[in-house]
């Protein structure tokens, strides 16, 4: 009976062995369903940017951001194999251990099997109960019989389950032998893929090496205006700051309380292994400290400032080639100019300033400010109220190559530049 108990704990376990491994399966399985769709998004980026000389930085961007997903496809593709591997490692314990089962349960049920046929004559099952010496004896021995039917019923039920079971496993074994094989096509495949796209990169390459002065030039204009916006913004920031700070002090100085204020970004020591961070000037008002709240809990779920465009040039700094610079925000190009530019949250206009020949928009969130730069047109103004997705202007076109639209959007808290695409939705 012992025996039976361990085969029914051991065959109930089996399902919940699984369990973790089909929750890695199915996780694998939607990270390379985004990476498929990923790439496909950049497919059709670099169709658009195709043959558009002048886009030649946008077009080996988006093939190097392609072959690091690429990587991690194969990546992917490799994980699934090992998780393979470790479903047929321990199918096949599994099987062998259901055998040794088969083979005790076999054994056991031939010796009940030998031992109740010499002993027929012993047990007969009327002259057993009969000769019991009262009727309570003889109820416990129809009872024992009952009880000793039932084993044997139950012994060669086990058998056919156990039986059954392997065969099952066995069956899945085959599949998954058959997964593997798909899953290492799928590995050939994606690697020669990998192959072409590193030299597609190779040749853009070549292309931008030829063609390193004109890309130095226009990396050049592109500094002059991002620098451009930079002072701006920090001006238009710090005479925030200075408006709000005057404020605290006149609330402060009403209030018959200490006027002396405090650096907004500066930690104070207060006691020994304790900091407190003085509150952002911007914040102190509670409806501004709350739409800065809500801002940031909004990351990673902003919409996109354009419907139509993708990231042509990323944040942070870059270096391809001798080409090098710093993005302070994200560049976001469009298939033309024209499209409608809308604000990622709700906020307040707090300036609408040009930069040479085209305009561009600051809307404060609390602490946090977005600049949409390199409009056509705005149809909104300083101090007014916008909301999430409401359009504030026209994407103006690229001056680097006039067949696109090119929006320059930059996301500070206060005047340190964030990563945008940490911020915009996926």
């Amino acid at each position: 009976m012992k025996k039976l108990a361990y085969l029914f704990t051991f065959i109930a376990f089996l399902p919940a062995s699984f369990m973790s491994a089909q929750e890695d399966k199915a996780q694998l399985e939607k990270e390379r369903q985004e990476i498929q769709n990923e790439i496909r998004q950049i497919d059709g980026e670099l169709r658009t940017v195709k043959g558009k000389t002048k886009q030649i930085v946008g077009q080996y961007n988006l093939i190097d951001r392609k072959i690091k997903l690429q990587n991690r496809y194969i990546a992917n593709i490799n994980k699934e194999i090992r998780f393979i591997d470790d479903d047929i490692y321990l199918s096949n314990v599994e099987i062998y251990r259901l055998g040794k089962l088969l083979d005790t349960l076999k054994a056991q049920y031939s010796r009940s099997v030998v031992y109740a046929y010499k002993n027929r004559s012993n047990y007969d099952y009327l002259n057993f109960i009969f000769s019991a010496s009262s009727f309570n004896d003889a109820v416990k021995r129809i009872t024992y019989l009952k009880s000793y039917r039932a084993y044997r019923e139950e012994q060669v039920n086990t058998i056919k389950e156990t039986q059954a079971l392997i065969a099952r496993r066995k069956e899945e074994q085959i599949s998954r032998k058959r997964q593997k094989d798909d899953a290492l096509k799928n590995q050939t495949v994606q690697a020669r893929e990998l192959e072409g796209q590193k030299k597609e990169k190779d040749v853009v390459l070549k292309q931008l090496k030829s063609q390193e002065k004109d890309l130095q030039k226009q990396l050049t204009a592109k500094k002059k205006r991002m620098n451009e916006i930079n002072r701006a913004v920090d001006a238009i920031v710090k005479r925030l700051i200075a408006e709000e700070k005057k404020k605290e002090e006149e609330r402060k100085k009403l209030a018959g309380t200490n006027t002396t204020t405090t650096n907004p970004n500066k930690t104070n020591v207060t006691t020994p292994g304790k900091t407190v961070k003085t509150e952002s000037f911007l914040e102190l008002n509670a409806e501004a400290k709350a739409l800065g709240a809500s801002f940031e809990n909004n990351r990673a779920k902003l919409p996109w400032p354009v419907d139509q465009g993708y990231v042509c040039e990323h944040y942070g700094p870059f270096k391809i080639d001798k080409i090098q610079g710093v993005n302070p925000g994200v560049t976001i190009c469009t298939p033309q100019p024209g499209i409608n530019v809308k604000a990622v949250f709700d906020g307040e206009v707090v300036s609408v300033f040009n930069i040479a020949d085209t305009k561009s928009v600051m809307i404060r969130h609390g602490k946090y400010f977005t600049v949409y730069s390199n409009l056509s047109s705005v149809n909104v103004a300083k101090g007014s109220d916008v909301k999430t997705n409401q359009s504030i202007g026209k994407v103006a076109a690229d001056e680097d190559d006039g067949a696109g639209g090119k929006l320059e959007f930059l996301l500070m808290q206060e005047n340190k530049n964030l990563n945008p695409e940490l911020w915009l939705r996926k």
